[in-house]
């Protein structure tokens, strides 16, 4: 996947942890940890947001919108 440098501005204690944990290997360098560090809140963010957005349905209305189809004859499907 392609790349690109920025330059991000951070507190020295937290630079210093991380320095921390590049030494003991947790991280081969700085840029894959504070990679790793950007993409997972970015998935969190996308979960809260599908959160914030799946609490503002109406369960019993999307029930009745699932059940709708259901309503004919089971014989009437396909087998597979």
């Amino acid at each position: 996947m392609p790349t690109k440098k920025v330059a991000i501005t951070m507190e020295k204690k937290t630079l210093a942890r991380l320095d921390q944990m590049v030494e003991e290997q947790q991280y081969p360098s700085r840029s894959r940890a504070i990679q790793e560090a950007v993409e997972e809140k970015l998935v969190r963010l996308d979960r809260t947001r599908l959160l914030r957005e799946s609490a503002k349905l109406d369960p019993e209305y999307e029930q009745r919108l699932a059940d709708e189809g259901l309503t004919g004859d089971l014989d009437e499907w396909p087998e597979y």
